[in-house]
């Protein structure tokens, strides 16, 4: 890589911080915190969708042999510019570029985008390798990207344009995130792709060129070729010098100025893991002096939250003001993420001794339930340093996911010293409604970052203004989200980890008890066996007869009632409910099957919940065995989450489960809501199966065929996925864990003996043997010693 250009620092006046002392180190050090840093003979900070999408669809409209797009999701059907735009091209991005790869032979693009979870399939566009691939261009070239760890993403947001123009940030080309910094509540162009508004969006990117721009198309082949799973070429062209992508309408925010380019890697195919963003972050704030202003979307980091702790326990430390949204999105990012937020702000406002902690989030008159939505990750300190990227400020992006962060240091530069600055008062004026003299000149008469904040703050029901923010979260969800949440892991998880935490392991038996325990089942198979040829046992449990009898009830009255009672009975003895599911789509269609389905389930899960629950833990445990005890545990101890993991993977019956959940004490809403969670998509996949086989054998089309087929390779799919990275672990994995389990169980040896010596010692005593309660005690792991440790490459 080429050095680091130097240039003459200038003389103009500067707004604020004296110069730094000659002995100050440089903030950017390659191989700790950031792999490079490179020249960029002009940079601009682009501040919200309208600002970015609209130059991105210029400079792209200018590119000449190739572009590079990488992202966490990309959408082909968003408008970059829902305002217009000043040309013929199509608006939709995908035409979009269709059409620009259509009118440049030369032109090649490459498009990069997460693998993403199931998680998050109804959030995304579907069928994108489809729409993004064999439906565009044949020289564009479209890619999902997997190579990470479990829980893991691609999660860099880059757009490289003929090595010479450069964006990274925090905005996916993807849809709901267009807005102007005017966040109106309701402007009419904020809709996404199916014409559904949605609400005020803020974030921020960067635009850069120079060498530092060709340093991030590097890194976009490197990820591009670690994707496809091979290496091929793909020649660096440099474009022709008449030409010049940067968009002319956009003015430049700053010229001739070095960038520090950090990431985060995770260990990953013989690969180290790489965690500059971390350093980057620790580095920054240990050098603040008098102001931390912070946008990000998540604030749930305990390295950066112990950071910021410590820096507000100075005397004279700086002020430390945070935007982040009102509220996270959704329910399921506000009972775990909103949960860690309030635990950290939690523990920084009892670390604010001297009154220097502002949390805040906007506030816009007229959203109503709405709130703007910021997504942005940026950080700046003092007037000195300005880190803009996708790395949010929660443990993921600092250890798990592919981050891509770039970072200026002013070095003593008032030139960049005062651009630094406009950046953050431009940031504050638009949040507080204000102008950016306004936020310059109370800057300048004020005693630090927040007064200043505070003077310009309005009435927030009235005004737009940065209203104070006291997250809290009620104790009951406080319980039940554990401190190392796998929603925020500190570490990438295997998958025989992430399983250990809801399935024990079983210790291994003793050669006698395999083989009594083996001819035990195969006594049970043969009899069942028999049962089934000699017996009307065949004809009563079966997908036909449960069907005909299903069509016996539907001709009752009140006929809902009585399927959800045949779920009942049917779940108190254990009769599959996978036959009954299927049983209910072929009856009742893929509507009425799926409502009666899900409505049943959770009445017979809710009534063999309550039985395990009144037979109580002994008697579940002496009639289902060791095990079942030991998943109970775990169940009480995980809560929705482990509900959701055992629904999902086959560890035991329907009815099984159930009983133990009960016979666990884990709250009735949390379980039936993890069943809900973990049995209504599979519910769903399977009433539509059974429903569209009807279909297809009485009107056999090739149509109603290939709908019975993709539902039957999804329902196979997600087995054969769920197998793969949820399966349980296999025997030789996990020795620590069975060697606790070994203890314990030895322990519970020891006490029963001594019980029972007590008892044969004063027989005529009638008091009740202890209960059998394993304890596990949870150790303090490897999270606290990872504190404070900063390591660039750190073996998996």
């Amino acid at each position: 890589m080429p050095k680091p250009r130097t240039h003459q620092n200038e003389t103009a006046p500067r707004e604020s911080n004296p110069p730094p002392s000659v002995t100050e180190a440089p903030f950017s050090v390659p191989g700790e915190n950031c792999a490079t840093v490179q020249h960029a003979d002009r940079f601009s900070l682009l501040i919200d969708g309208s600002d970015y999408f609209r130059v991105l669809r210029e400079a792209i409209s200018r590119a000449e042999r190739t572009v590079f797009i990488l992202g966490w999701d990309i959408d082909s059907r968003m408008r970059l510019t829902p305002e217009g735009a000043p040309d013929d091209l199509p608006a939709a991005l995908g035409e979009f570029l269709h059409e620009i790869a259509a009118r440049r032979r030369r032109l090649r693009i490459y498009i990069l985008a997460w693998d993403f979870a199931m998680l998050y399939a109804f959030e995304r566009e579907w069928l994108p390798v489809y729409k993004m691939g064999w439906r565009t261009h044949r020289r564009i070239a479209f890619q999902m990207d997997g190579k990470h760890p479990l829980g893991g993403s691609q999660h860099q947001k880059i757009v490289v344009i003929d090595d010479r123009l450069a964006f990274v940030g925090g905005l996916d080309l993807t849809r709901s995130r267009w807005d102007s910094p005017e966040h109106a509540p309701d402007n009419p162009l904020r809709r996404d792709a199916n014409d559904a508004a949605y609400a005020p969006f803020h974030d921020v990117h960067t635009m850069f060129d120079g060498d530092a721009a060709r340093e991030i198309g590097l890194l976009a082949r490197e990820r591009w070729q670690r994707a496809c799973g091979r290496r091929f070429a793909i020649r660096a062209h440099r474009a022709t010098q008449e030409s010049d992508p940067w968009p002319p309408s956009r003015a430049v925010d700053l010229t001739d100025v070095d960038l520090a380019i950090s990431l985060t890697e995770p260990a990953y195919a013989g690969r180290p893991a790489v965690r500059q963003i971390r350093a980057q972050y620790l580095d920054a704030i240990d050098r603040a002096k008098r102001s931390i202003y912070i946008e990000n979307q998540y604030f749930t980091s305990g390295t950066i939250g112990a950071a910021l702790g410590q820096s507000l326990a100075k005397p004279d430390g700086p002020d430390l003001a945070i935007v982040v949204p009102r509220d996270q999105s959704g329910w399921l990012q506000q009972v775990t993420m909103g949960v860690l937020r309030a635990r950290l702000h939690r523990l920084l406002t009892a670390a604010d001794q001297h009154d220097r902690y502002r949390i805040m989030a906007p506030s816009v008159p007229g959203l109503g339930e709405h709130f703007v939505n910021v997504h942005s990750k940026l950080m700046i300190v003092d007037d000195d340093l300005l880190l803009v990227g996708s790395a949010n400020l929660n443990n993921r992006s600092m250890v798990l996911d592919t981050e891509c962060n770039i970072a200026i240091d002013a070095a003593g530069d008032p030139r960049i010293q005062s651009a630094i600055a406009r950046m953050r008062d431009t940031l504050l004026a638009e949040h507080l409604g204000c102008t950016v003299d306004d936020v310059a000149r109370e800057r300048a008469a004020r005693d630090g970052m927040n007064a200043a904040i505070e003077a310009l703050q309005k009435n927030a029901d009235e005004h737009r203004t940065l209203a104070r923010l006291n997250p809290t979260v009620s104790p009951d969800l406080d319980q039940l989200i554990p401190p190392e949440a796998l929603i925020d892991p500190e570490a990438p998880v295997a998958p025989n980890e992430l399983v250990g935490q809801f399935v024990p392991v079983d210790k291994a038996r003793p050669l006698i008890g395999r083989f009594a325990l083996l001819g035990t089942l195969a006594l049970l198979i043969v009899g069942l066996a028999g049962l089934w040829h000699w017996t009307p046992l065949a004809d009563y449990v079966n997908l036909k007869s449960l069907t005909r009898a299903t069509r016996h009830i539907e001709s009752l009255p009140l006929a809902p009632l009585w399927i959800v009672l045949c779920y009942v009975s049917a779940a108190v003895v254990s009769v599959p409910v996978t036959l009954l599911i299927a049983a209910t789509g072929l009856v009742f269609g893929a509507l009425w099957g799926a409502v009666y389905a899900l409505v049943g389930t959770m009445a017979a899960a809710a009534v063999t919940y309550l039985l395990g629950s009144w037979l109580g833990r002994d008697m579940v445990r002496r009639v289902a065995g060791t095990r079942v005890n030991k998943l109970s545990e775990r169940v009480a101890k995980r809560g929705i989450v482990a509900v959701v993991v055992l629904r999902l993977l086959p560890v035991a019956p329907f009815s099984i489960v159930n009983l133990v959940a009960g016979a666990s004490h884990i709250r009735l809403r949390d379980f039936l809501l993890g069943t809900l969670l973990g049995m209504g998509p599979g519910i769903l996949l399977t009433v539509a199966f059974a429903h569209q086989l009807v279909a297809s054998l009485r009107h056999p089309t090739a149509g109603s065929f290939a709908i019975l087929i993709g539902i039957g390779v999804t329902l196979v799919g997600v087995s054969l996925l769920l197998q793969r990275f949820l399966g349980r672990p296999k025997p030789g994995e996990d020795e620590a864990e069975r060697a606790r389990e070994e203890a314990a169980a030895h322990d519970e040896e020891k006490e029963k003996a001594s019980n029972e010596a007590a008892r044969a010692q004063d027989y005529r005593e009638t008091t009740t043997p202890p209960r059998d309660d394993s304890t596990v005690v949870a150790g303090g792991g490897a999270h606290g010693a990872q504190k404070g440790k900063r390591t660039d490459e750190v073996n998996p």
